[in-house]
């Protein structure tokens, strides 16, 4: 058998690959300077439950950060608005909230003040918390479950005596399919936290995971509401984003955390059903 002979040509070569720069990552533009570089696919991960995770950077400043979904079918799993009051807590985090509640998944939800107050409408299965439907112009979505069901909506169209728990927040970003004008100045990037109906009627939930920076508003409705990211989701509502954008998700041995940077009064579990 003969051997090849090793000349300086030959090491040279081989360090020339070895040194070579990686094959650019493929970018899908998204929005001005945020493209996507893995769109991820659902994962089943319980019955009624799937996991995704969109990988996006953004050039101008440059960044990376993902977008970590759950998708959650309503026949197998039913929401609820929780309040920490309810386990004697002023506040919490996404993960107690599921250690208390004995929910899978938890998703910080509305607004509060500097005391740790919760901001606008807000009623749980137990309790009419704020009375008075918020005509601010922040606050135009409302989370609600009626007959059982549960949908994102204008709080034009949202009557409290039909819900049987019901959270205000807001921007709402989109609406039956279309894109909601938002406020001016509300374009900054951000931690976001964001819960919406898909085409399907599951409930999707997402928070911004980065270090810096974060999504915008219009960027959320590009993503969510453009067919080509595989979403599909007509009503989509923001949460409270910043420090309290938050999720926790644990199912077996499989664990997903986002924590935020401070406690909150109210979040949004998920529950496996029992009948």
């Amino acid at each position: 058998m003969k051997r090849l002979a090793i000349t300086p040509g030959l090491i040279l070569i081989a360090l020339l690959v070895q040194t070579a720069p990686l094959q650019a990552q493929v970018r899908l533009p998204v929005s001005g300077t945020l493209s996507v570089v893995d769109a991820g696919t659902w994962r089943t991960v319980q019955k009624g439950v799937e996991q995704r995770k969109l990988a996006l950077v953004r050039s101008e400043p440059n960044y990376q950060l993902e977008l970590k979904l759950l998708r959650l079918d309503r026949q197998w799993i039913s929401p609820r608005a929780l309040a920490s009051a309810e386990f004697q807590l002023k506040s919490a985090t996404a993960k107690s909230f599921v250690e208390k509640s004995g929910a899978i998944a938890a998703i910080n939800a509305n607004y509060f003040d500097e005391r740790g107050r919760p901001l606008a409408y807000l009623k749980t299965a137990s309790q009419e918390i704020n009375r008075a439907v918020s005509k601010h112009a922040l606050y135009t979505g409302v989370f609600a479950i009626i007959d059982g069901n549960p949908t994102v909506t204008h709080r034009d169209d949202f009557t409290p005596a039909q819900a049987s728990a019901a959270l205000q927040s807001g921007p709402l970003l989109l609406h039956r399919g279309t894109p909601v004008e938002t406020m001016r100045g509300l374009g900054r990037y951000a931690r976001r936290a964001v819960i919406g109906i898909d085409k399907d009627g599951r409930i999707i939930i997402a928070v911004t995971d980065a270090v810096l920076g974060g999504l915008s508003f219009v960027e959320l409705q590009e993503l969510f509401g453009n067919p080509k990211w595989q979403l599909d989701t007509p009503d989509l509502l923001n949460l409270d984003g910043g420090g309290s954008a938050q999720l926790y998700f644990k199912s077996g041995r499989l664990e997903e955390s986002v924590p935020g940077t401070t406690e909150v009064p109210v979040a949004i579990g998920f529950f496996v059903k029992t009948n």
